[in-house]
């Protein structure tokens, strides 16, 4: 009998059983494109674009700039100056990079033709701040005023010694000093006493008097 001598009868062998795996259904990931990603992005016309491979130089009349893109992106101009970013393949991390990068390019090309501001509030008594020379002096209620060194390509003026107004043509740059002033005095969450942005609400919190008053 072929069928019980291969099955292992006649010679006393078991054949381990084989557990069957069950087969996973890849599902098709349908990566649309980024609302933000198929803008274009126009030049002005003071504006000088040079595009060489993945890397791109923007020079304004307030400064240059300039920014390397990863392979999932790529830049496109047409005849009547416009960029567009465009993705190279069809992936989850092209299409993330796709909007990060058209709102990137789209920062240079404003940063230096038109700039960004970004205004600070000093709030408290006895908070103020001055400027001397390329040095932002703050005094929050320490025992010693702080002193933060101006970085190239921003400019600082303060107003009523309790608004600090940052501009500059890099926006990164921009947000990252203005991040580095709140940090020394961030807003209290009682009264509200610290540094904030201009456009910033603050919810305070009731203190344990006026908790009193209601009981």
């Amino acid at each position: 009998n072929l069928r019980s001598l291969f099955c292992g009868e006649r010679i006393g062998t078991r054949i381990p059983a084989v557990p069957v795996t069950r087969v996973a259904l890849l599902k098709t990931i349908e990566c649309k494109d980024s609302r933000i990603g198929k803008k274009p992005i126009p030049v002005p016309s003071n504006v000088t674009i040079t595009l060489e491979g993945q890397h791109l130089k923007v020079k304004g009349p307030l400064g240059e700039l300039e920014q390397s893109y990863p392979p999932e992106v790529k830049l496109e101009r047409d005849e009547n100056g416009i960029i567009r970013v465009k993705k190279t393949e069809e992936s989850r991390r092209a299409n993330e990079m796709h909007g990060l990068f058209r709102t990137l390019t789209s920062n240079m090309v404003v940063g230096v033709s038109t700039g960004f501001e970004k205004r600070l509030l000093v709030v408290g008594v006895g908070y103020r701040a001055a400027l001397e020379g390329r040095d932002l002096v703050l005094n929050l209620g320490f025992c010693h005023p702080v002193r933060m060194q101006i970085p190239d390509g921003l400019n600082v003026k303060v107003e009523e010694n309790t608004t600090i107004i940052i501009t500059g043509y890099d926006k990164c740059s921009i947000g990252e000093f203005a991040v580095k002033i709140r940090k020394w005095r961030p807003p209290e969450p009682y009264k509200g006493k610290g540094i904030r942005y201009a456009n910033e609400v603050i919810k305070l919190k009731e203190g344990k008097a006026a908790a009193k008053k209601k009981e």
